[in-house]
C-alpha cells in the first residue's frame, strides 16, 4: 500500500552535515503529518522533528538549532538536515508518516514508518 524509503545516511565526523530524505510512495490520498524518530542502542525510540501538513515544525530540546525539517508536499517527501553533528545523534534514523491513504471510494488514515537508515558520528 504505502511504502517510506529513508536515504542519506552515513558516516560523518563530529561537526560534520548530513541531510536524511524520505519518500512515500503508494496510493497516498494524503500525506497529513510528517517526521523523524532516533533509535540508538540499548535506547527507545525518541523524536528527532516533526512537521505538519501546514509547516508547522517540532523539534526535540537535544537537535534544535542543529536540525532543520522540511517537506515537498507534491512529492510526498520529507527532509532532514543535520548539521553540527555529534557523537550522541548516532542512531539509526526513522522516517514517520501520518498518511491517508485511497481504498476503493474511501480513504482510511494511518501511521506508516521507514525502515531505518544509519547515522554514525565519529571520528
Amino acid at each position: 500500500q504505502v511504502q517510506l524509503v529513508e536515504s542519506g545516511g552515513g558516516l560523518v565526523q563530529p561537526g560534520g552535515s548530513l541531510r536524511l530524505s524520505c519518500a512515500a510512495s503508494g496510493s497516498i490520498f494524503s500525506t497529513n503529518g510528517m517526521g523523524w524518530y532516533r533509535q540508538a542502542p540499548g535506547n527507545e525510540r525518541e523524536l528527532v522533528a516533526t512537521i505538519t501538513s501546514g509547516g508547522s515544525t517540532n523539534y526535540a530540546d537535544s537537535v534544535k538549532g542543529r536540525f532543520t525539517i522540511s517537506r515537498d508536499s507534491a512529492e510526498n517527501t520529507v527532509y532532514l538536515q543535520m548539521s553540527s553533528l555529534k557523537p550522541e545523534d548516532t542512531a539509526a534514523y526513522y522516517c514517520y508518516g501520518d498518511i491517508t491513504i485511497a481504498i476503493g471510494r474511501s480513504s482510511v488514515r494511518r501511521d506508516y514508518w521507514g525502515r531505518g537508515t544509519q547515522v554514525t558520528v565519529s571520528s
